[in-house]
């Protein structure tokens, strides 16, 4: 079990995800099958490979007429191309006619091409001479203006792999293949809990030295913008019996759970002394190397995960994009491998404290590109959440970044 020995060995960010790994696994072994409707940022448990081709017939991508691409070559406007039209093909219908030479069939877009065709002429480009004939205007090539068998999709390739996040198009692709239930990995279960003698609900006025809880509002739109099924516990006094109590019962019916505040030294450090005694193997980190967010504490009680964050509000905000939103989004199995968008920066940044240091900053035109401006105030200031767009990185033992430098970042928004 963790003790007190592990109280404020400061860890890297790395090394605290590289601790909690082991324990996170289990979670990704869940699996849930739900309908498509409501897949909508679920993260997929498998590949999924396609059960047929797509198209599974040639179709036309024109309304206009499927026709063999060699009666049309060398067609113009001064001299057309002639071709009998030999009837029509409707939406939803197999043709039942094969092209001969110098005939056609009229189809609308997304129609299927009967055998013997092997391009369509679009309607702009066919002139009629009454009854069954047609002249073309401009001919066409073989394979214009169709989209083959398995141009989209071949039987058995892998189309989305595994703790792939579903957006609308996968929505679409997962369709396409007769999926009506797809498998995802179940939501976490996320429990919230502020902790202090000074906090205070927002509905009611606060006396002197008395804060009106925002973390766990901030905490909890954070965790459900991850996808978790997330709740609120309200706020506990700073009693050890008292948060024993709520630890115990948030655990119980939680994967993973947050506490805001309560993880500073000191004497009311109530939160990672209860981590290491609710169960093993108890507290794995006390500090982070991290700015803002240094007093964080971490550990993991009979498989479920619990995190003590920072009481200042972008510290907590901070803490949980870079370290608790990873677990619940699947991009600690699955990291983004996407570039990040760049900027220019319009100040220097200066660091070199020792810690990996994590920077609002607003995003703003100019030009062509982007300009990155640093958000200025301490990380007990709520504000500067609210007027951040993104955060740029600095990695450990980097001093800091020149005013003109281009940086990457990550958007808040």
């Amino acid at each position: 079990m963790g003790s007190s020995s592990e109280l404020f060995k400061v860890q890297t960010l790395a090394e605290a995800i590289d601790s909690l790994k082991p324990y996170v696994l289990s979670f990704y072994q869940r699996v849930e099958k739900i309908p498509l409707a409501e897949s909508l940022g679920r993260i997929l448990t498998q590949d999924i490979p396609a059960t047929c081709a797509l198209p599974h017939f040639r179709k036309s991508t024109m309304d206009g007429m499927a026709v063999r691409a060699a009666d049309t070559f060398g067609a113009s406007e001064s001299m057309p191309a002639l071709i009998e039209c030999c009837g029509e093909i409707r939406m939803g219908e197999a043709p039942s006619k094969t092209l001969e030479q110098g005939t056609g069939l009229l189809m609308p877009t997304g129609g299927m091409l009967p055998e013997g065709a092997d391009a369509v002429v679009m309607v702009e480009r066919l002139e009629h001479f009454g009854e069954t004939l047609y002249g073309v205007t401009k001919a066409v090539a073989p394979g214009e203006n169709l989209i083959d068998i398995g141009e989209d999709l071949v039987e058995g390739e892998i189309i989305l792999s595994e703790f792939t996040r579903i957006r609308a198009q996968e929505m679409g692709l997962l369709a396409s293949l007769g999926l009506a239930y797809v498998p995802v990995l179940p939501r976490f279960h996320v429990g919230i809990l502020s902790t202090g003698d000074e906090i205070i609900p927002p509905e009611q006025e606060p006396l002197p030295g008395q804060s009106r809880d925002i973390n766990g509002y901030t905490l909890l739109g954070q965790a459900l913008a991850s996808g978790a099924d997330a709740r609120y516990y309200g706020i506990v006094k700073d009693n050890l019996e008292e948060l024993r109590k709520v630890l115990a019962q948030m655990l119980k019916e939680n994967d993973v759970v947050l506490l805001s505040g309560g993880s500073s030294v000191g004497l009311r450090d109530l939160s990672a002394q209860l981590i290491g005694e609710l169960g093993e193997p108890g507290l794995l980190f006390h500090g982070l190397a991290l700015k803002p967010g240094k007093p964080t504490i971490g550990g993991v009680v009979d498989g479920k995960l619990i995190f003590g964050l920072p009481g200042h509000p972008a510290s907590a905000m901070v803490v949980f994009d870079t370290l608790v939103r990873p677990l619940l989004d699947g991009s600690l199995l699955n990291p983004q491998v996407d570039p990040l968008p760049k900027g220019a920066l319009s100040q220097n940044l200066y660091s070199g404290s020792g810690r990996e240091e994590f920077v609002r900053v607003r995003i703003i035109p100019k030009g062509e590109g982007w300009q990155v401006e640093p958000v200025r105030g301490k990380s007990g200031l709520i504000r500067t959440m609210v007027l951040a767009d993104a955060i740029v990185h600095i990695p450990l033992d980097t001093e800091g970044i020149e005013a003109g430098k281009e940086v990457s970042f990550r958007l808040l928004r």
